[in-house]
C-alpha cells in the first residue's frame, strides 16, 4: 500500500515532465525551422511585458519598503541603519524580486496563456489551424516563449530597481538614514554578480511560466471546465516549479559566482 501511494504520484510526475520536455523538444524544432511570426511576437511583448507593468512595479516598490522598514527595525538596534540599504539592493536583485515577480506573472501571464490556448483547444481552433497547415506551435506557444524570455528579466530588473528606489525613502526620509551612508553602502555591497543572478533567474522563470502553461492549455479537455481546471493548473504548478527552481538556482549560483563568473 505505501509503495502504491509513494509510486502513482512518482509516475504522474514523471509522465508530466516527459510531457513538458517533450513541449521543449517541439519548441527548439520551431525556433530552428518553423516559421517566424514576428507579429504575434510583438503582440505578446506588448501582453505580457507592457501590460504587467502596473502589477510589477507595484508589487516590488512595496516589497522593498516593507523590507527596508522591517530590516531597519530590527538593525536600529544594532546601530546599523546605514546596511538596510544594502541588505534591500541584494534581497531585491537576488531572490525576492525574480521570485515575486515571477509568482505574480505566473498569475497574470501564466493563467491567461493556459485560458486563451485551452479554449482554442476545446473549441477545436487549434485542429483548424493544423487543417490550414498552420503549427499550432508556431503560432501559439513560439512567440510567447520568444516574449517571455525577453519581457521577464527586464520586468525583474524594474521591479528591484523600483523596490531599491522605494527602500531608500523609507529609508533616508521616514527613519532619517543618512543618504550618503545608505548609497555608499548600498553601492559597495551590490555586485554584478547579483544583477548576473536576477537576470538568470528571470530566463529561467519565464520559460517554467511559458512551458507548463501552453502545456496545460494544450492538454484542455471536457469543455469549461477542462479550461478552469488547466488555467487554475497553470498558475499553482508555475508558481511551485519557481519556488522548487529558486532553490536550486540559489545553491548552484552561490557556489560559481564566487570563483569568477560575477566578477
Amino acid at each position: 500500500m505505501l509503495l502504491q501511494l509513494m509510486g502513482r504520484p512518482a509516475l504522474w510526475l514523471n509522465d508530466y515532465l516527459g510531457q513538458l520536455i517533450g513541449l521543449v523538444y517541439d519548441i527548439i524544432e520551431s525556433l530552428v525551422r518553423g516559421k517566424p511570426r514576428w507579429r504575434r511576437f510583438f503582440d505578446q511583448i506588448v501582453e505580457i511585458g507592457f501590460n504587467s507593468q502596473p502589477v510589477v512595479l507595484i508589487t516590488g516598490a512595496f516589497v522593498g519598503a516593507v523590507l527596508a522598514a522591517q530590516g531597519l527595525f530590527q538593525l536600529s538596534g544594532l546601530q546599523m541603519e546605514s546596511m538596510g540599504g544594502a541588505l534591500v539592493s541584494v534581497g531585491m536583485l537576488r531572490e525576492l524580486g525574480p521570485v515575486l515577480t515571477g509568482i505574480m506573472l505566473s498569475g497574470r501571464v501564466g493563467a491567461s496563456m493556459a485560458a486563451e490556448i485551452g479554449t482554442m483547444k476545446v473549441t477545436e481552433q487549434i485542429d483548424a489551424l493544423r487543417s490550414m497547415s498552420v503549427n499550432p506551435i508556431d503560432y501559439l506557444v513560439t512567440p510567447r516563449f520568444l516574449a517571455m524570455l525577453i519581457s521577464v528579466p527586464l520586468l525583474i530588473t524594474e521591479a528591484a530597481a523600483l523596490g531599491i528606489g522605494a527602500a531608500w525613502i523609507v529609508g533616508t526620509q521616514a527613519f532619517g538614514v543618512s543618504e550618503a551612508w545608505w548609497s555608499y553602502h548600498t553601492m559597495m555591497h551590490t555586485e554584478l554578480g547579483d544583477i548576473y543572478i536576477a537576470l538568470i533567474k528571470g530566463m529561467v522563470f519565464g520559460i517554467l511560466i511559458v512551458v507548463i502553461s501552453c502545456h496545460q492549455g494544450l492538454k484542455a479537455k471536457q469543455g469549461a471546465v477542462g479550461v478552469g481546471k488547466g488555467t487554475t493548473r497553470a498558475m499553482v504548478y508555475s508558481s511551485l516549479a519557481i519556488l522548487i527552481t529558486n532553490f536550486f538556482l540559489t545553491m548552484l549560483m552561490n557556489i560559481f559566482l564566487p570563483l569568477g563568473i560575477g566578477s
